[in-house]
């Protein structure tokens, strides 16, 4: 594990009490207005059974999918934000490094009609996990990943890849620990997917209802 990724799994330890109460606050304007609705979207639109969330923090995508009679899976590294996601009920819930997932992809079950991973591919190297969680997927199963724009959220840096950090400053000192995550071009992404044996079946870019400024890249995929 690179120091990065050690870095990033720690400030998800760090920052489990602050992330919990910014989501189910709804403090996170982008989530409020565009994202948390497009994701849930692109999975309802495949009827769905059995989901599995990747990454799935506090579990509100779960909640969100159970509410609506579908099974509802999450795993995730944080055990804090898994610990979070059991009180609140709504799913199974899975504590599992991205790393352990990748190499025994079986232990949270399967198959799945949707693998979901919303914001939380952050690391470099994500082939591997998004290779092993292809292996989940039913017959007509697909991978929804929602992450960071890759025109909007490059903000002073480069169009290239590589690392950058999120201090969580529009939240002023709730986050005791900054985040580093990899940043990825749209280019990149494609590759990355291509590097997994997976091919985009459809491409969304919700935007900001006022400014029309694109809040994230959406992206359904499958073997």
């Amino acid at each position: 594990m690179s120091d990065p990724d050690r870095r990033l799994a720690r400030s998800w330890e760090a920052n489990a009490d602050a992330w919990t109460r910014v989501v189910r606050e709804r403090k996170i304007e982008s989530r409020r207005l565009a994202t948390d609705a497009a994701v849930l979207e692109a999975v309802l639109e495949r009827s769905p059974r059995r989901v599995l969330d990747v990454g799935c923090g506090e579990g509100w995508l779960c909640r969100a999918l159970s509410a609506r009679g579908i099974e509802a899976v999450g795993v995730d590294g944080s055990a804090l934000l898994v610990e979070e996601a059991r009180a609140a009920g709504g799913g199974r819930f899975e504590v599992a490094s991205y790393a352990e997932l990748a190499a025994h992809p079986e232990r949270v079950g399967g198959p799945f009609d949707a693998v979901v991973c919303n914001f939380a591919l952050l690391h470099e190297d994500v082939a591997p996990l998004l290779r092993a969680l292809g292996t989940l997927l039913g017959p007509e199963g697909v991978l929804v990943v929602q992450t960071v724009h890759p025109w909007s959220a490059r903000g002073e840096g480069p169009y290239a890849d590589g690392w950058r950090t999120e201090r969580f400053a529009a939240f002023g000192a709730e986050f005791p620990e900054p985040m580093p995550w990899y940043y990825r071009t749209l280019a990149s992404w494609v590759e990355v997917l291509r590097a997994a044996g997976l091919a985009v079946r459809d491409l969304r870019e919700p935007v900001h209802p006022e400014t029309g400024e694109p809040l994230s890249l959406l992206l359904v995929v499958a073997p």
